[in-house]
């Protein structure tokens, strides 16, 4: 299985069949935690979405096109963060995240997103990385900021959330060079 590691705390890892049972507790546990902000949880209702979604997934993986992958802290599923796609050509990809609402406010994410920023500069030769998030989700907003992005703007009416309602992404992006400025210590 693909796996790296964040720190002692913290690993990523694909997703399995395997994992389906642990993925669908997770996200039903969540559900009203999750809603506010991500369009698929009503969608997911059963075990047997959590398949289809980690079939997909490895799918995703296996053409090399982006791929999501399970945070496990301290050896529990907590969330998943992905590169939602690869765009070779230029060179770029997108990051998104969730969490389970008992693992917030431990760092999990930042880190987790740093350990993948590293493995797409590093290990994939990636030049841009972007992150997304409505307007209104803070807490989603302070992982890029807190991660060194540039604010780009806003693009208008792009996302959508719960109960099909459209809004706004705040655009975050990252480049190569500035993360290996901000890496140097004087």
């Amino acid at each position: 299985m693909f796996t790296i590691k964040v720190d002692d705390e913290i690993e990523l890892g694909l997703l399995e069949e395997r994992h389906a049972p642990a993925l669908f507790e997770l996200t039903d546990r969540n559900r009203e935690h999750l809603r506010e902000w991500l369009p698929w949880v009503d969608g997911t209702t059963s075990l047997e979405d959590s398949r289809t979604f980690i079939r997909v997934s490895l799918e995703t993986f296996s053409y090399n096109n982006g791929f999501p992958v399970g945070i496990w802290y301290q050896g529990y599923l907590a969330g998943c963060i992905a590169y939602h796609y690869f765009a070779w050509n230029t060179r770029r990809t997108e990051i998104g995240y969730w969490l389970g609402q008992e693992f917030s406010g431990k760092g999990i994410i930042t880190r987790a997103a740093r350990k993948l920023i590293e493995y797409g500069f590093g290990e994939l030769g990636l030049n841009r990385i972007e992150i997304r998030c409505a307007p209104g989700n803070l807490k989603s907003r302070a992982i890029p900021e807190r991660l060194g992005f540039t604010r780009e703007g806003i693009l208008r009416q792009v996302g959508i959330i719960h109960d099909g309602i459209v809004v706004d992404m705040v655009i975050y992006g990252l480049l190569v060079d500035e993360w290996a400025a901000k890496q140097v210590k004087p």
